[in-house]
């Protein structure tokens, strides 16, 4: 039987990947292990190698085809000894499994009034599910309250067989929506009789404009529509989640980086020179900076933690995301177990890191995880910043550019040279004298270089 190759999963979270090249055409033999085509995901580009013997019978999604989702079929195989012309007969019925549905209720579109979804008909509906009498039309509460909720709130309540008047909405003007009748199915946000309504807990979020709202504040021709690419997504989709998420507190302090500069240009005029003349490190602010947050989660260990909800998972090592600029966005490479690697290491290391970070060329282990990070502005003159958490880790330190300022020492006022950093913590993981200890320990460090390496 011919045998199908698939869109493979490259990493925990990709769900489609773009077919950027086929290395193989139809014809060919190939044997395992054969690198067979390349697949672009939402951080990298990555080799696929074949894991079966044959010839390739039938190419099904041709080179330069974007979002082909995981599991699709993306090729046929003809196994040895196989007719090619029957396999990719065989293959021109190939299709893709249908991806599986989600089993979450769909999300709630409240960003602008849109027509009531279309109820399912007797067709559509399960053989099974016949209409249960006492979920007919939503009755008026009994205090002759009117009920506001969704069209979709609804027609869900109507299909569970629940009273739309038992259930807490949590909406705006706490309104019914499909989430709450989610809620309601395994028993959580009903209303208990003679119970007041409860207020709702937080302002309800502003509804977000439509594409449609957003065009028509312009002036048509007055602008080109850029489609998103899938890192663009990707990025906006983890940052609005870690916001939404992730309750951050932020710690800012000032570090006198004197001691430092002095001691990067010492290190760095003593670097061993190479045949070719070039020196074999040459050290960098950022690289005293991985290696002294590394220290300090080492030294404050309940803040080298991430938050699950069944528990806190608390790291042995440091490993230290860098985020590193590319073009349509940013990626974060990571030093593994950087509180254990010496300065000139983490140097060349992020080197190589950001290198192939700026081609798409990282494997999946070098960027995904991470127990912390680091994202540095200096190089373009900012002075001071807020980061935005990548979960799952809790911690992120934003680094602004190193400069004189005048401060004041023993009551003298001196020139100094001064790196503002600030830290930007998960509320749920830590509380703010935590976040504080580990700041501040950093700050030790980075002020004291030669304390890295006691």
């Amino acid at each position: 039987m011919p045998i199908n190759i698939l869109m493979p999963a490259l990493s925990p979270t990709m769900e489609k990947g773009n077919l950027a090249k086929w290395l193989k055409k139809e014809g060919d033999a190939v044997k395992s292990g054969d690198i067979i085509a390349e697949i672009e995901t939402d951080k990298a580009t990555m080799e696929v190698e074949a894991v079966d013997e044959g010839t390739i019978a039938k190419i099904v999604v041709p080179e330069g085809t974007a979002d082909v989702p995981v599991n699709q079929v993306i090729a046929v195989l003809a196994g040895e000894g196989e007719d090619v012309k029957a396999a990719a007969g065989a293959g021109k019925g190939a299709s893709a499994p249908a991806p599986k549905p989600q089993a979450a209720a769909p999300k709630e579109q409240s960003a602008a009034p849109k027509a009531e979804a279309p109820k399912p008909t007797p067709s559509s509906a399960p053989a099974a599910a016949a209409p249960k009498p006492q979920a007919a039309a939503p009755q008026p509460s009994a205090s002759g309250d009117r009920i506001f909720a969704s069209p979709l709130a609804k027609r869900l309540a109507k299909e569970a067989g629940i009273d739309l008047s038992r259930i807490q909405g949590s909406g705006p003007h706490s309104r019914i929506i499909a989430r709450d009748v989610e809620s309601a199915k395994s028993g959580k946000g009903l209303k208990i009789a003679g119970a007041p309504t409860a207020a709702p807990s937080a302002p309800a979020i502003a509804p977000s404009m439509s594409d449609q709202q957003i065009r028509a504040l312009f002036e048509a021709g007055s602008y080109d529509v850029v489609p998103h690419d899938g890192m663009r997504r990707t990025i906006a989709q983890r940052l609005t989640q870690s916001m939404q998420t992730i309750p951050h507190f932020y710690l800012t302090m000032d570090c006198n980086i004197g001691k430092l500069m002095q001691a990067r240009e010492e290190i760095n005029a003593s670097a061993p020179k190479g045949k070719d003349g070039k020196p074999a490190y040459k050290l960098s602010v950022n690289d005293f900076v991985i290696k002294a947050l590394a220290l300090a989660l080492q030294r404050v260990p309940d803040a080298n933690v991430s938050w699950t909800e069944s528990g806190m998972l608390k790291h042995r090592y440091s490993d230290v995301g860098v985020a590193v600029a590319m073009p349509g966005g940013l990626i974060t490479p990571l030093i593994r177990h950087a509180e254990s690697k010496s300065l000139s290491s983490i140097s060349n290391e992020m080197k190589d890191l950001a290198a192939r970070a700026r081609t798409r060329k990282l494997k999946p282990q070098e960027y995904l995880g991470g127990t912390t990070s680091v994202s540095n502005l200096g190089m373009y003159g900012i002075k001071d910043f807020t980061a935005v958490i990548n979960p799952p880790q809790s911690t992120i330190l934003a680094v602004g550019a190193g400069e004189e300022r005048a401060i004041v020492n023993n009551g003298k006022i001196e020139p100094a040279h001064v790196m503002s950093v600030t830290l930007s913590c998960d509320h749920r993981a830590g509380d703010g004298a935590l976040g504080a200890e580990l700041i501040g320990v950093f700050k030790a460090l980075i002020e004291n270089p030669v304390m890295m390496v006691v």
